[in-house]
Formats: structure tokens, C-alpha cells, sequence
């Protein structure tokens, strides 16, 4: 396997756990049958296409590039689903977590 498929097993991982978290609320604790299989599927997936990217990329930059931009697309997601808008904090951090993965992605080496 290529960086090309690690990348690809990358934004699979991102976009399965963005389903998995943006829809989690749906679950109402896991009392609703179907979006909790819908869950719990999506959350599986998204960790077998995260462990098949950390075998290509290095785990911080898989796992730090991962961890951010699930966070702000869910964040994103609870915007325009559920109406919940961050104050100003959450907002710088958002913002912050998105300059934090340019950073590792960009700058970032492996010794």
C-alpha cells in the first residue's frame, strides 16, 4: 500500500466518525435500535480505516489530523443539525484545533 491509500483510509476514518458522533444523539442512549446499529457500525468501520492508515502514515499525524477535523466537522454538524452554536471559546478553539493539524501536517517530522 501507498501514502495515497493511507490518506484515503484517512478520510474514510474521518468521515465514518463524523457520522458515527454527529448522529450518536439520535441513539437517545442507546434506546433507539436502528441509529444505534447505524452507530456502532460506522464507529467500527471508522477505527478498522483508522488502524489501516496508521499502518502507511505515522500515528500522531493519522491520529492528531483525525481527532481534529472529526471535532470540528461534528462541531459543524451540531451547528446545522441540532442549532448549537459555540460561544466565542469554542469558537477560538475550533479554530485552533484547525491550525493545530496544518501544523502537524505541514511542519511536522518524524525522527
Amino acid at each position: 500500500m501507498n501514502i495515497t491509500s493511507g490518506y484515503i483510509f484517512l478520510f474514510l476514518a474521518i468521515i465514518l466518525g463524523i457520522c458515527a458522533n454527529g448522529f450518536l444523539k439520535t441513539t437517545n442512549g442507546f434506546t433507539n435500535i436502528f441509529p444505534t446499529i447505524f452507530c456502532v457500525t460506522s464507529i467500527v468501520l471508522c477505527l478498522f480505516c483508522l488502524s489501516k492508515a496508521m499502518d502507511i502514515i505515522p500515528v500522531g499525524f493519522t491520529y492528531a489530523t483525525y481527532g481534529g477535523l472529526t471535532i470540528t466537522a461534528v462541531t459543524i454538524f451540531g451547528i446545522i443539525k441540532y442549532n448549537q452554536l459555540p460561544n466565542i471559546y469554542g469558537t477560538i478553539g475550533i479554530i485552533l484545533i484547525i491550525v493545530g493539524v496544518i501544523l502537524v501536517n505541514y511542519l511536522g517530522s518524524v525522527k
